[in-house]
């Protein structure tokens, strides 16, 4: 019997999604839920991961939970092919982390990048709530308990993977082949995995305002372009340009096609012919940056129309939220009942441990 094709995904409900979620793995997530080459694909709003670092602001997560599920709808996310649930609803995961915790040292989370970087960028310094500083772990019990073969996410994801598989390995070694060893799915464009700030910082976030937002109206979004990072050397047209950190060109070689090309600059066959120009001088910031606007337009135009239209009808998305939960949990289940009878924990169901206790104590 061939293991079923599964995939877990989600994201923090801390903001409205951008692009930098769209082209890291939301656009990806869209892609693989059309492909039918998976059998089951499960994504989640991980609101209780968002209450690690904002438990005392509950009211910011509860508000996203709503804007991150029009996202996922507007992008092409299909209740009908995906389970869409939120995490705090299936509370196996937190069991599951509970044991999984017994497995990892501190020191290993504490050598994780990405647990690193986020600990720097929050500024927690020795005050790390120890929710935050799990969730590594966590994330392991999200992915291992829908059984996961894949899970697509950005470059930044990378080692959370890695220790998932490491805890995968120790349990099934100490306990028995129980959980699933799962793989990373990386964006096929190497710029997607990271795509930069509008203002040329390493990655786009919400506190430093330097994202386009999915949800964005067009004149926002050529607003933004236009105030995009370039190169400070480019004074002049006739300037040879320089390419490296230069945002409009980081984000036309994650969004552009050569159809585009045809359509918005015909006199360029390519990307490759334009970035020429601009390196050798002539072409100005402004051409390269309304051509951007242009892609971006055709991109989220009708991203936008969806989502104004799951607007319109709420209470239709929280049943989809709550039917999605209702699912997860199902399939969560399973699989905490499988982690318990292995590690002997099924007290109440194992009727043979029951049997030899009742021969122990027979007078």
């Amino acid at each position: 019997m061939n293991m079923e094709k599964i995939i877990l995904t989600g994201d923090r409900p801390t903001g409205k999604l951008h692009l930098g979620h769209y082209v890291g793995s939301l656009r990806r997530r869209v892609e693989l839920q059309n492909s039918g080459e998976f059998d089951k694909i499960f994504v989640m709003i991980a609101d209780a991961q968002a209450l690690t670092d904002n438990a005392d602001n509950p009211e910011k997560v509860r508000q996203n939970v709503i804007e991150v599920a029009l996202d996922y709808l507007a992008a092409g996310i299909d209740p009908e092919k995906t389970t869409i649930f939120i995490q705090s609803q299936v509370p196996e995961l937190a069991e599951l982390a509970f044991y999984y915790m017994n497995l990892v040292t501190v020191s290993r989370v504490q050598r994780n990048p990405t647990v690193k970087t986020e600990i720097k960028m929050r500024n927690f310094e020795q005050s790390i709530p120890v929710g935050f500083f799990c969730y590594p772990v966590s994330q392991a019990s999200d992915i291992t308990a829908f059984r996961a073969t894949t899970v697509p996410v950005g470059e930044d994801q990378a080692p959370m993977i890695e220790l998932t598989r490491e805890i995968v390995n120790r349990f099934n070694n100490i306990y028995g082949e129980t959980l699933v060893e799962p793989e990373i799915l990386l964006p096929d464009n190497e710029v997607c995995m990271r795509l930069p700030g509008t203002d040329g910082k390493a990655k786009m976030s919400k506190s430093l305002g330097n994202c386009i937002y999915l949800s964005d109206t067009a004149k926002e979004v050529a607003k933004k372009v236009k105030s995009m990072y370039t190169d400070p050397l480019h004074l002049n047209i006739e300037d040879p340009g320089h390419l490296e950190g230069n945002c409009p060109f980081i984000y036309l070689d994650a969004f552009s096609t050569p159809e585009h090309f045809a359509k918005y600059a015909p006199q360029y066959a390519s990307l490759d012919e334009m970035k020429e120009h601009y390196t050798r001088g002539g072409l100005g910031d402004g051409t390269v940056k309304k051509l951007l606007i242009n892609i971006l337009e055709e991109t989220l135009a009708p991203i936008r129309e969806r989502r104004a239209q799951f607007e319109n009808d709420i209470p239709m998305v929280y049943d989809i939220l709550h039917k999605g939960s209702i699912k997860a949990r199902e399939a969560a289940a399973k699989t905490l009942d499988d982690v318990r009878s292995a590690m002997r924990i099924n007290y109440f169901s194992d009727m043979e441990l029951i049997k030899a206790q009742s021969e122990k104590y027979r007078k």
